[in-house]
Formats: C-alpha cells, sequence, structure tokens
C-alpha cells in the first residue's frame, strides 16, 4: 500500500513538473519570439501589403461575429440590470451601469476572446500548415525572415484592428442596450444617452483600449509560436488550434482581472 502510494505520488509530482517545464517553455519562447520581432521590425524588407492583408482578414471579417454579440451582450445586460435594479428603485441607474460595465470589462473581453478564438485558431492553422508542408523552411532557404514575413504582419494586424474592433463593440452594445431600455424600461433614447455620457470618462475608454493590446500582443505571439512549432501533419495542426485557443481564453480572463487591478491601483474609477 505505502509502495503503491509512494508510486503514485512520484507519477503526480512527475506530471506536475512536466507541466511546468512546459509553460516555463512556452512563455520563454514567446517572449523571445516578441523580442525578435521587436529587432526585425524597424529593418527592410517590409511587408506592407501583407499586413493590410491580415487587417482584412482579421478586422473586416470579424466586424460582423462583433457587432452581432455585442448588441445581444448589450441587450441581455440591459434586461438583466433593469428588471433586477427595479426591485430596489434603481432602474434609473441603468444607463450608467450599463455603459460603464460595458467599456471597462464586457467590450474589450467579450472581442478579445472572440478574436482570440476566430483569429487565434485561424492563424495557427494556417503557419502551422505552412510548418508542416516545410514553407516556413523554404521561406528561410530563400534567404528571407520567416519573422518579417509571416510573424510580424499578424502582430500588427491584430494590435490595429482589436482595439478598433473593440471601440465599435462598445458602441454597439451600449446602442443595444438603449434599445431595449426604450422598450421594456419605458426610458427615453435622449435620457439613456445623457446619463452614459456623463457616467462614462476618457479613462474608461483608455483602460479598456490597454486591455485589448496587451490580449493582442499575446493572441498573436501565442498563435504564431505554435503554429511555427506544430508536427505531426494534420493531427498536429489541429490540436495546436485547440491548444492556442484554450490558451489564449485563459490568459485573456486572468490577465483581465490583474489589469483591472492594476488600472485601479494607478487611477481610481472613483477620481
Amino acid at each position: 500500500m505505502l509502495r503503491t502510494s509512494k508510486t503514485m505520488a512520484k507519477k503526480l509530482f512527475g506530471k506536475l513538473g512536466s507541466h511546468f517545464l512546459e509553460s516555463v517553455r512556452f512563455f520563454g519562447g514567446v517572449f523571445m519570439l516578441g523580442v525578435d520581432c521587436l529587432r526585425e521590425l524597424f529593418k527592410p524588407p517590409f511587408y506592407f501589403h501583407l499586413t493590410i492583408e491580415q487587417m482584412f482578414l482579421i478586422g473586416v471579417r470579424s466586424f460582423l461575429l462583433v457587432s452581432v454579440t455585442a448588441l445581444a451582450t448589450g441587450s441581455v445586460m440591459a434586461l438583466q440590470f433593469g428588471y433586477g435594479l427595479e426591485k430596489f428603485g434603481g432602474k434609473l441607474y441603468v444607463p450608467k451601469v450599463l455603459s460603464l460595465a460595458f467599456v471597462r470589462e464586457m467590450g474589450p473581453v467579450f472581442t478579445s476572446l472572440l478574436v482570440a478564438a476566430r483569429i487565434g485558431a485561424g492563424i495557427t492553422a494556417e503557419v502551422g500548415s505552412m510548418n508542416v508542408t516545410q514553407q516556413i523552411d523554404a521561406i528561410r532557404a530563400l534567404g528571407t525572415s520567416p519573422i518579417k514575413k509571416i510573424v510580424i504582419p499578424r502582430l500588427l494586424a491584430t494590435l490595429i484592428t482589436l482595439p478598433l474592433l473593440t471601440v465599435f463593440a462598445n458602441f454597439i452594445g451600449i446602442f443595444g442596450g438603449m434599445l431595449v431600455s426604450v422598450k421594456e424600461l419605458g426610458t427615453t433614447p435622449d435620457y439613456f444617452f445623457t446619463k452614459a455620457i456623463e457616467a462614462l470618462r476618457m479613462n474608461d475608454f483608455i483602460t479598456g483600449l490597454i486591455k485589448t493590446i496587451v490580449f493582442a500582443v499575446f493572441i498573436a505571439l501565442t498563435a504564431c509560436y505554435r503554429g511555427m512549432k506544430t508536427t505531426g501533419g494534420t493531427r498536429g495542426v489541429g490540436d495546436s488550434t485547440t491548444w492556442v485557443v484554450v490558451t489564449t481564453n485563459i490568459f485573456i480572463m486572468i490577465a483581465d482581472f490583474f489589469l483591472t487591478k492594476l488600472f485601479i491601483i494607478i487611477a481610481p474609477y472613483n477620481k
């Protein structure tokens, strides 16, 4: 019995140690990939057309998905806040609560999660397929840097489009909340937007956008790093895609807490 317990303990600690080493290796690899991107970002040649192409694939093609999600989320939040606060006589605070919650948290986080699921998976599958079929090795053989031609365009495109998508999501979500408030709660559009504008400060928008920048860097670098390390044919591409989606979503949720705590320390909301 004692020998069996020792064996199980060794296996458990062995797995934990293995996962820890894999995590350290992953974060170190992503960090070094980011350093390489900074090193080669300002060196010619510059592939502006590839960046614009990725901006279209990441931004324009994600707009409909983000818009529908933001509209539905804003509408549901208005219903929940409206009928919930009505019990305490606080229905008139719905515009302020909804706008603050959406700009600070719901807009940046939901948009980043959607982009991580759609774009992170797409980048990983594309780059992973290139690695499996040895296209990345061919790029190196031609004297071209895979980082400049593959990683940097996707990183820049994600950095540009994710904050823009978040801005659109904020306005669309608040607009959806206004529609529901007018229809279900009996408020007027003028009252809703007046109270929303009174509640919001520039600091609220800035903190939300800073979050999306952090999320964008992690999403793009993680997807490219995992794609360039993919092996095992089509099955390996599928495994990498699933792994990236799960990892980026977990990172977004955990990082959001620490970033929110940091912003509260630096610039408290009640000031």
